[in-house]
């Protein structure tokens, strides 16, 4: 049965696409069964760019600002969880740094997820080969059984 859910976002309205769907399982599910989601997201870079001069470089974070991106993330996702809190869940924050795929496949093993529900832009074609996906290298790469949401064409 689906007690520990990995739902990772990204900040976006298309990342949330999958975000009603776990509020439904949850609802179903609960309270005969303890559900608790760990909402996370991740920190893609810990370089950003900065231009002097005319001359664009890739400086690192400092400590401070990786603090505040974190902070930041973190009260995202304490929004985010509102509605499964309201339905039942017990739901856990974590902000990671690195490659996105990467850090869901780790986080989805830490927790001993039983379900990652996750959202795809639905790109094909060359955008799908230009920009990649997170969730079809989650899904490739992962052990976990998934629920994948396309997001609704329009969704900022």
């Amino acid at each position: 049965m689906y007690e520990r859910i990995l739902a990772p976002l990204d900040g976006s309205k298309v990342g949330e696409a999958a975000l009603p769907y776990v509020e439904e399982l949850v609802s179903k599910l609960a309270p005969e069964v303890k559900v608790e989601v760990t909402l996370l997201q991740v920190v893609p870079s810990l370089t950003h760019h900065i231009v002097a001069g005319g001359a664009d470089f890739q400086a690192p974070y400092t400590p401070e600002e990786l603090e505040k991106i974190k902070k930041k993330a973190v009260d995202y996702l304490d929004k985010a969880g509102e509605g499964l809190r309201s339905k039942g869940a017990k739901v856990k924050t974590k902000v990671a740094v690195g490659s996105a795929a990467e850090e869901i496949i780790k986080a989805a093993d830490k927790i001993n997820a039983d379900l990652i529900a996750m959202s795809t832009h639905g790109y094909s074609g060359i955008s799908r080969w230009a920009f990649g996906s997170i969730t079809d290298r989650v899904l490739r790469g992962g052990d976990k059984p998934m629920l994948m949401v396309r997001a609704l064409k329009g969704t900022a």
